[in-house]
């Protein structure tokens, strides 16, 4: 969250050496290269973390890297899969920075909204989460912010 990014990296690298199929892990590293701008690389992590035992959370985040790196269909693809997923609960958090990253704002603070009225516990992260670096200066991102209590920046 700090984006002290080498030492995330050097921290995970070690982690690995000693759990290879730690999904967190792979998932914290994932985060890492998508931040350094290694799409590829992040991707693989994503991929890692999901086929470990990762939650849809994760998944999100590989639908994320997709979508950096230009994969659209595939981003899609997992957009879909979040919303067929768990009846009751959609992935709204996730499929909104899916759609930021994807340059759909519309349909990113569309999202945004319908995780304000789920109370999605991805809200926690608005202030710091890079997935939703190209919302914050518009002026609903802000209008967000103020809706879940966070003080003003």
């Amino acid at each position: 969250m700090t984006r002290n990014l080498d030492k995330a990296e050097e921290n995970s690298r070690m982690q690995l050496e000693s759990d290879p199929n730690n999904a967190g892990v792979h998932f914290v590293l994932g985060l890492v290269y998508e931040l350094k701008g290694m799409y590829r690389e992040a991707i693989a992590e994503h991929e890692k973390a999901w086929q470990s035992g990762g939650n849809l959370d994760q998944l999100g985040h590989l639908g994320h890297a997709y979508a950096k790196a230009g994969e659209r269909a595939k981003a899609y693809e997992i957009i879909e899969q979040l919303k067929r997923a768990k009846k009751g609960y959609l992935h709204a958090y996730e499929i909104a920075f899916i759609y930021a990253a994807l340059e759909e704002k519309e349909w990113a603070f569309e999202w945004l909204d319908k995780a304000y009225q789920q109370r999605d516990r991805g809200l926690m992260y608005l202030k710091v989460d890079h997935c939703l670096d190209p919302l914050r200066f518009d002026p609903r991102f802000q209008d967000l912010l103020r809706r879940v209590n966070f003080p003003p920046s």
